[in-house]
């Protein structure tokens, strides 16, 4: 059984309780962490990383000798000790060069990892585009080109997608705001083939800019702000099924309560059903009509035949005629 931590004081209560699973989570904070040795292209993907996602970040500039496939609890106690829920880590060899390491955590344990290969022949940095940067902290658009990101079994590409939205979503919000919606990543892929069945992703950074179109709907241009990369998959670590689902596992109270009996089809209509009792036919005002109407002739004709029908006693049929 692991140790139960007490808190000595008042701070580390307080510190301790935030750490504590919350029913409403905090923005997902990003760790960057050097390995033993590193390249001057990861240094310069790390900081542009960096620039796009402040303030949700914490780096380390000291060298850590980490294999996070061999033995992750270092990452897992650096996750720990920031609060922090994603991990990259740059790392460079011969063998995995320009090598960066995403990973998830869940209650601080590893969840998911992945290897990404940056190529540095094609690599662009976010200062070598001369134009003008998004403020800090805005939520950018996130869109994946390629079949192989929407393939219904788990594969490299898939788990590559849910990192990438982990990675750059930003702040959760219920509303935004279009002014803000200043920048776009895209996220592409070939089509894999025999001779290269596993493509390069292609991640790029674009501006995106509204101007005048005559009409009442501006007219949109993107414009290429950096930085890019050409990214290749290496290994990778799929989360298990038990911890996954403990990490989809929603709290109750998130979810707004849904109104019973009414949906919202397609179109975007709202759709309500309505339950009434049992309706009485025999009491039911219908419309009156000149054509449902008795005439005069058919009310003759009853009288006479009730006259016939009481010829045997005349006091009588005389009565009924009268009422």
């Amino acid at each position: 059984m692991l140790k139960q931590v007490k808190p000595k004081n008042a701070r580390a209560k307080r510190a301790m309780a935030k750490r504590e699973p919350q029913q409403n989570e905090n923005p997902k904070t990003t760790l960057f962490v050097t390995g033993q040795k590193t390249s001057q292209i990861l240094k310069l993907a790390v900081a542009d990383l960096c620039t796009l996602k402040r303030p949700f970040v914490e780096r380390f500039t000291k060298k850590n000798d980490i294999h996070p496939f061999d033995d992750a609890t270092s990452l897992e106690f650096f996750s720990l000790k920031n609060d922090t829920s994603l991990l990259v880590l740059s790392l460079h060899s011969k063998k995995r060069p320009h090598c960066m390491t995403i990973a998830r955590t869940f209650s601080h344990k590893i969840l998911d990892m992945l290897e990404i290969y940056i190529n540095p022949e094609t690599f662009r940095t976010l200062q070598q585009f001369k134009n003008k940067k998004p403020s800090v902290g805005l939520k950018p658009l996130i869109s994946f080109h390629g079949t192989v990101f929407e393939d219904p079994n788990q594969t490299k590409y898939t788990l590559a997608k849910s990192l990438f939205i982990d990675l750059f979503k930003g702040q959760d919000a219920t509303e935004v705001d279009v002014e803000g919606l200043q920048y776009l990543i895209s996220v592409s892929a070939e089509e894999p083939t025999d001779e290269r069945p596993n493509p390069e992703i292609k991640l790029r950074f674009y501006l995106l800019r509204t101007k005048r179109s005559g009409q009442k709907l501006p007219r949109i241009e993107v414009e290429e702000m950096g930085p890019r990369m050409d990214l290749t998959l290496g290994r990778e670590q799929f989360p298990d099924a038990d911890m996954l689902k403990a990490a989809m596992k929603k709290p109750k109270g998130v979810e707004p309560r849904t109104k019973k009996n009414i949906e919202t089809d397609i179109m975007g209509d709202k759709t309500g059903k309505v339950h009434l009792s049992k309706q009485d036919f025999n009491t039911l005002q219908s419309r009156k009509m000149k054509g449902l109407k008795r005439s005069r002739k058919d009310e003759d004709d009853e009288e006479v035949g009730v006259e016939d029908a009481g010829s045997q006693d005349d006091t009588t049929t005389l009565k009924k005629v009268k009422v």
